[in-house]
């Protein structure tokens, strides 16, 4: 009787391995592999095609990671010391989504550029629900950083992901790249990750030869500190080579990174949690100028759902924000506080002049 039941239990553990040497099999075989620079498909608003900025003009532009209209202030992560994997149905995405698509449009409806992050088109946790049709209302680039047909972890599993970089203008844009950052993760994690990348969007400028360079970025989160870093680095190597051509270039999104000031600002109690990295002043080439705002956090940490009286458990950042070349003027920067309503980063407001 016992050896009849050694025999069934290692027949069942020979099955489960199986399945799971399958499943990696699968996955290996289904991992996103994006070539170094991809041509990204331009998606035209007939009505602004033709509109260009200029020299000398002030320009606004908003830049939000939208959490994928997931992560709002009833949710909490397993990444960051939460539970949850999903925290709302599909109605509270829904919801979600258009208090998102209001701030945008209709609160900084003076904005000519959005530049937004994990935005879902196609993803289990947010019910398929195609984020990027509703709000790439004006010229619209979208490039995928993130993209598999099943997650396997944790438990319930994430399930499919097919997550993204968005910029939508009011200008047009004449062509746009995905270009690959490198990333951290080996064989069998590297299967089911994300694929970083930048983003970059190259809109004509009126009566000019040189082009405004839009680069939206969404650089690493969970790594040990090394992919943040050789992803910088090759950020400024690429913003610098584009303003050696003549360009104006505003890189700006999620860098994972606490901008200058930020710690004082609001310092890290919880480091036994998720921590970002650190950006110094030589992130940027000479001349260039770091824009972000430290009197609003821009982003909190998911370890519980938001409770801003909770102090003791709240933890806050600044890791939002922009670079900007040494011929893009900085008027001003605001983070919006948005209160954590929709998502759990706040919007960035940016204005500048192209001198």
């Amino acid at each position: 009787m016992l050896k009849k039941a050694i025999k069934a239990i290692l027949i069942l553990l020979g099955l489960v391995v199986l399945l799971v040497a399958l499943g990696f099999t699968w996955l290996s075989v289904k991992e996103y592999k994006p070539a170094d620079v991809t041509d990204v498909k331009v998606e035209v608003n007939e009505n602004l095609s033709g509109r260009a900025p200029q020299q000398g003009q002030k320009i606004s532009i908003v830049s939000w990671n939208i959490g994928y209209a997931g992560l709002g202030n009833e949710a909490d992560f397993f990444m960051d010391g939460g539970d949850d994997v999903t925290s709302y149905d599909q109605a509270g995405v829904t919801s979600n989504l258009l208090g998102i698509y209001r701030t945008l449009f209709e609160s900084n409806r003076d904005a000519s550029i959005y530049m937004l992050q994990e935005v879902d088109t196609d993803s289990s946790r947010t019910y398929s629900i195609d984020e990027k049709d509703y709000l790439g209302i004006f010229n619209t680039t979208y490039a995928l950083n993130h993209s598999c047909p099943f997650v396997p972890y944790p438990l319930p599993p994430i399930g499919k992901v097919n997550a993204g970089l968005m910029t939508t203008s009011v200008f047009g844009i004449d062509c746009a790249d995905r270009i690959s950052l490198p990333c951290p993760f080996t064989w069998p994690t590297s299967t089911a990750n994300l694929k970083r990348c930048l983003l970059v969007s190259y809109i004509p400028i009126d009566n000019s030869d040189k082009e405004l360079v839009i680069v939206n970025l969404h650089l690493e989160a969970y790594d040990d500190g090394e992919g943040k870093i050789a992803q910088t680095n090759q950020l400024r190597e690429f913003i610098q080579s584009e303003y050696e051509k003549g360009n104006y270039v505003i890189a700006g999104g999620d860098f994972n990174q606490i901008f200058p000031g930020g710690i004082e600002a609001y310092p890290n109690v919880h480091t036994d949690l998720w921590e970002p990295g650190i950006i110094t002043e030589d992130i940027m080439p000479e001349g260039w100028t770091l824009a972000y705002d430290t009197s609003t956090p821009t982003c909190r940490l998911l370890n519980q759902p938001y409770e801003p009286d909770n102090v003791a458990n709240t933890q806050y950042y600044v890791i939002d924000g922009f670079i900007l070349s040494p011929n893009v003027e900085l008027n001003s920067v605001k983070t919006l506080d948005e209160g954590f309503v929709y998502s759990d980063h706040n919007p960035v407001k940016l204005q500048i002049t192209l001198k």
